[in-house]
Formats: structure tokens, C-alpha cells, sequence
């Protein structure tokens, strides 16, 4: 099996019994990223923009990590608390994705680990 682990700095630590990423013989499985700012490892402040904005920064970090970069994305998964807050996510990912957008789904969660608004996970092809 090839095996190996993803690790950068610049995204959240691990907090917990998991790996920031995985590369298993070129697709590289995200753990779930959260609106933590690497650097202080606290949820970032300004609202639900703000933690989208968090969000996707902290993935591409461990996308590069990875070797890639977000347009490696082949599948992107959303949970968020509000799903009135999707808009948002579509409005914000335009900033960070071109077309051919990866694929997707969102989904209504009742909570996130530290009261984060949203949280995804990814999975990318390098």
C-alpha cells in the first residue's frame, strides 16, 4: 500500500486521533478543515464569509502540501450549520475555483467541532 501522510503548518494542527491528509497512490483524502486560523489555532472572527474564506484557505495550504493546488479538487464536501448560508459558499468558492468546478455536496449538520458555521473536506487527484 502507498501510503503517505500530508502535513503542513500552515493549516490547522490535527486536533485528535487523524491526519491533516492523505496521498494513497495520487488521490490525496482532506480530513474535515474548520474555520481555524493556523497560526493561533482559534476560530477566526467576521462571520460566516470570514470562516468560508478560512475554510478554503486552510485547504489549499494542505492541498500544496500535497503537491497540488484547489483546481486538483475532484470531489468537495460542505457542512454547514445554516444551510441559508450556501449562497455564501457558492459566492465565496467562485473567488478560489475555476470552471471545471470540482464535484460537490452540501450538507446540514446540527454541529460542528468548535462551533464552527462550516466545515469540508476534500478529496484531490495529483
Amino acid at each position: 500500500m502507498n501510503k503517505r501522510v500530508i502535513h503542513t503548518d500552515k493549516a490547522p494542527q490535527a486536533i485528535g486521533t487523524y491526519s491533516q491528509a492523505i496521498n494513497h497512490n495520487g488521490l490525496v483524502f482532506v480530513s474535515g478543515q474548520i474555520p481555524l486560523d493556523p497560526g493561533t489555532m482559534e476560530m477566526v472572527t467576521g462571520g460566516i464569509e470570514a470562516q468560508i474564506k478560512q475554510v478554503f484557505e486552510n485547504l489549499s495550504a494542505l492541498c500544496e502540501a500535497a503537491g497540488g493546488s484547489l483546481a486538483d479538487i475532484v470531489k468537495l464536501t460542505v457542512f454547514l450549520t445554516d444551510m441559508q448560508n450556501f449562497p455564501q459558499v457558492n459566492t465565496i468558492m467562485e473567488q478560489y475555483f475555476s470552471a471545471p468546478f470540482p464535484a460537490r455536496a452540501a450538507v446540514g449538520v446540527a454541529a460542528l467541532p468548535k462551533d464552527a458555521e462550516v466545515e469540508m473536506d476534500a478529496i484531490l487527484a495529483v
